[in-house]
């Protein structure tokens, strides 16, 4: 006759989850988001402003490759876009966020 009231008992005993439990559950999302952060983002970060540095410093007679592949010398830059020499008298208009390595002064001349 009492064997229905056991489940409600027993259920009665587990009670709600504690204060640690609690913080526990809040700590592994904080914890993913600091990982993410420092393994994924930071440095993403890093690499943009360093790009970003080295378009700005640009300047006319550097020697350069783009993201294509394409090796050349700098010879007039705007806001946006600038002209490199590839080969004599090869002028190209490309991007100068496609800039992907300032070489040093002289490379061309050995490749």
């Amino acid at each position: 006759m009492l064997d229905f009231l056991i489940p409600v008992a027993q259920a009665a005993d587990a009670g709600s989850p504690s204060a640690e439990g609690g913080m526990l559950s809040l700590l592994f999302p904080v914890a993913l988001i600091a990982i993410f952060y420092f393994l994924l983002i930071r440095p993403q970060m890093k690499r943009n402003k360093e790009q970003r540095q080295m378009t700005q410093r640009l300047a006319k007679g550097d020697e350069v490759v783009i993201m294509g592949g394409l090796a050349g010398r700098v010879t007039d830059i705007g806001e946006v876009y600038m002209t490199m020499e590839i080969a004599d008298n090869v002028l190209v208009k490309v991007q100068k966020a496609s800039v992907n390595t300032v070489l040093p002064k002289g490379t061309l001349k050995t490749l």
